[in-house]
């Protein structure tokens, strides 16, 4: 039914091994895998607000395999708790991140090591239009290659005036084409093909002017406005949230026939949960909503 759009399905590569906290935090000081896991991202959540941190700036945050697990096992953690309304995901030092960390995609190597990091890499980008809650990019210093791919997939993107955005796997030889994915679908064809031919970056501003981007603001003003609009998302039923992101995705890979039908479905069925009579009726009543976050139906 579409009122179950929104729920993320478990499969074999969607398994958080630090089930007992965030990858970032909350394990014991044993393993030294798992402690180097840990280094690599920082979390912390409040008031239906996750923040995760990329933290290895003395590598540009790199998105490493080691890196890529981490943030999906921070992403996942208890995902399907009422208590979480929003992700943050933001960066230490002035590299939001580099993209893959080459060293990795050497000779070095092998060809299965690099079939992973890809696959990794894909499955946590996919997982983010997938999550039941939205997820903002927090952009403050350059993002480049997969590190760009990750914003284009976030669903909302703050950027400070500063930040730069560019794909230059091509002056190493890589071109991005996984990147290419993403900004692709973001940016308009002709304006990322530029980016992915030449590798040049472009600023903050076009990035906004062109799609990449929500906002851009002031360094200092950046947490406070990502701030801003998570907290507006968080006035919002959050089963209503879901059901809405899922349905946008969906819709937009439909013919507009197609998609006009399958929405027209969605609404109706919004209309049978109880947060869907719940907004209706306080509106009308002039009051301000007491949403449930659940998938509980008002009628049959």
């Amino acid at each position: 039914m579409a009122t179950r759009l929104w729920r993320l399905k478990p499969s074999g590569l969607l398994r958080c091994p630090f089930a007992s906290g965030f990858c970032s935090g909350g394990a014991t000081a044993g393993a030294g895998r798992q402690a180097q896991l840990e280094q690599l991202t920082r979390a912390r959540q409040a008031d239906g607000i996750r923040h995760i941190i990329l933290n290895n700036p003395r590598k540009r945050n790199a998105l490493s395999l080691s890196m890529l697990k981490c943030l999906r096992d921070d992403i996942l953690h208890d995902i399907e708790s009422k208590a979480l309304r929003v992700i943050i995901i933001t960066a230490e030092g002035p590299v939001f991140s580099a993209g893959h960390d080459l060293k990795e995609l050497s000779s070095e190597q092998d060809m299965k090591h690099h079939t992973e990091v890809f696959e990794t890499c894909t499955e946590v980008m996919t997982l983010l239009q997938k999550l039941p809650v939205p997820v903002i990019a927090q952009v403050n210093g350059l993002a480049t290659a997969a590190g760009c791919q990750l914003v284009a997939s976030c669903d909302i993107a703050v950027a400070s005036e500063k930040s730069r955005f560019a794909t230059p796997g091509v002056k190493v030889g890589l071109f991005c084409s996984t990147p290419a994915v993403a900004v692709g679908r973001a940016l308009p064809r002709k304006v990322a093909l530029e980016m992915l031919f030449t590798g040049e970056p472009i600023s903050a501003q076009d990035a906004l002017l062109h799609g990449l981007l929500s906002r851009v603001v002031p360094e200092d003003k950046l947490e406070e406005e990502t701030m801003k609009i998570a907290h507006k998302i968080c006035e919002t039923s959050r089963s209503v949230v879901a059901l809405g992101k899922a349905t946008f995705y969906r819709q937009m890979a439909l013919g507009l026939d197609d998609a006009y039908r399958m929405t027209s479905q969605v609404m109706v069925d919004n209309l049978t949960l109880k947060d869907g009579q719940e907004g209706i009726e306080a509106f009308i009543q002039k009051r301000k909503p007491i949403w449930s976050h659940t998938v509980d139906r008002a009628c049959k």
